[in-house]
């Protein structure tokens, strides 16, 4: 029989075999010629630079995605990550996961543990979740959501998470 403890132990792993595969090979890496909407995303602490690139429809739907830079794993893996999870979503849910997980990396949790802020379901996105054990780190988790947060709003100065 399993034990908690060991399931749980399973899930970080795994979670962490995300992260890792993330940032080895990390998804919609590379610039969108046709982006309606960009963001630079600076930690200016640990020289994390992204940049985040938005094709956003009539409709307000995110048709692609894409980003380029360099940072550290987490900050490589948590852009991939948001990438994946943005496309074909409208920019008013996608603005839900920047809240949802910039909540609860800062800690604060809903008071359902699978879900945080609106309902959200963070599903792969919970993999971010380790970083919330090293508060330093977390600001490299949600500098690429606070890169789409300032293109979805088009704000011209770069985004950063000091």
């Amino acid at each position: 029989m399993t034990s908690l403890a060991q399931t749980s132990d399973e899930l970080q792993d795994l979670y962490r075999e995300l992260i890792i595969d993330h940032a080895r090979s990390p998804r919609h890496f590379g610039k969108l010629p046709d982006a309606t909407h960009t963001a630079e995303g600076i930690n200016p602490l640990c020289g994390d630079k992204l940049k985040m690139y938005f094709r956003i429809d009539g409709d307000d739907r995110i048709s692609d995605a894409r980003f380029e830079g360099s940072g550290c794993a987490i900050s490589v893996a948590s852009a991939s990550l948001l990438t994946d999870m943005v496309i074909g979503l409208h920019t008013d849910e996608a603005l839900k996961y920047f809240s949802a997980l910039v909540t609860r990396l800062a800690g604060v949790q809903s008071a359902d543990n699978d879900n945080a802020g609106d309902g959200i379901n963070l599903g792969k996105l919970r993999a971010l979740e380790g970083v919330r054990e090293f508060p330093s780190r977390v600001k490299c988790a949600t500098l690429a959501w606070h890169a789409l947060n300032s293109a979805i709003q088009r704000k011209s100065q770069p985004a950063t998470t000091e």
